[in-house]
């Protein structure tokens, strides 16, 4: 069978979370409750009876259809196994003429030069967690070992499990000056948070100060492997006592040994990127995609 598009109400949820779980590739951002969650809309092109499969998460403006990339989901694209870069032309190929701009990210088993299809290169970073504590810490840069010390020196404490209103509500005081996530976009990620908690999928890590003032924090997701560095809210309180360093430092301490891997969902952003690899971390390249096919008078839609 061809890669044919469907719509929402169209997509057999099983066979795509199926799909999901058994690829190769496959991450959370991937299954259907987390595309529920976090994406207004979205269709998908299957092949075959869900062999492989690509979320196409749209909105409309101005009488036009896009595809963009939600928020707190890295990277999409194709899933499946043994994907080749004919596969993924194909795919692209398959997407309907009605999205006339795409700006969405491919997941890390998409990272081919294609015939058709200009990509541009990402960068994100993992660190195997397959260690014993102590061979994990010797390779942290000296940098990180200084502030992870820092932080004991000051009495900062550790806590697990803490309020994800919490780490929402550091994250937005961090971000409002400059980022565009919503109040609605924080909600969702809440229930999201909630249910996958429950499935004993999700947990939250704290750092506080001797005041007991919150000073680090993050939820992490699991599924396929990997811990997913998902949500950060840090107080400006902490950036010169090593908050932050502690916080991941006593994940890595408590994952230690198990076969799993630490995801910081990137950075490209070259201090993000160097805080990240100072932990040990490894490139892991992904992609993404940015097509216009907008006519002229339009060109301005995105820009």
């Amino acid at each position: 069978m061809p890669i044919r598009y469907i719509q929402y109400n169209e997509i057999d949820k099983s066979k795509w979370d199926h799909c999901i779980t058994n690829a190769s590739n496959g991450l959370i951002y991937g299954y259907s409750y987390y595309l529920d969650a976090m994406a207004g809309n979205w269709g998908a092109l299957i092949l075959d009876d869900y062999k492989a499969v690509m979320p196409l998460t749209w909105k409309k403006k101005y009488g036009f259809h896009y595809l963009y990339q939600p928020f707190f989901a890295a990277s999409l694209g194709v899933f499946g196994n043994n994907i080749t870069a004919d596969l993924l032309n194909d795919f692209l190929h398959a997407v309907p003429g009605k999205f006339k701009f795409w700006d969405i990210y491919l997941n890390h088993g998409n990272h081919f030069s294609l015939p058709d299809f200009k990509l541009y290169e990402r960068m994100n970073y993992v660190l195997p967690l397959n260690k014993p504590y102590e061979e994990l810490y010797s390779s942290f840069r000296d940098n990180i070992k200084r502030n992870i010390k820092k932080a004991i020196q000051l009495n900062c404490t550790f806590r697990s499990d803490i309020s994800i209103k919490e780490i929402i509500a550091l994250a937005q005081q961090q971000s409002e000056h400059f980022s565009p996530i919503s109040d609605k976009h924080y909600d969702h990620f809440e229930k999201l948070y909630d249910y996958l908690h429950s499935q004993k999928k999700a947990i939250s890590y704290g750092v506080y100060a001797s005041n007991n003032e919150l000073i680090a924090s993050s939820a992490f997701f699991f599924s396929h492997k990997r811990a997913y560095y998902i949500l950060v809210g840090n107080h400006p309180n902490g950036r010169t006592i090593g908050a932050s360093h502690a916080l991941i430092n006593n994940f890595i301490k408590d994952n230690a040994g198990r076969d799993l891997l630490l995801d910081f969902e990137g950075s490209d952003i070259r201090n993000i990127a160097f805080f990240y690899s100072s932990f040990g971390a490894t490139e892991e390249k992904f992609t993404g995609i940015k097509l216009n096919r907008l006519p002229f008078w339009a060109k301005w839609f995105k820009k």
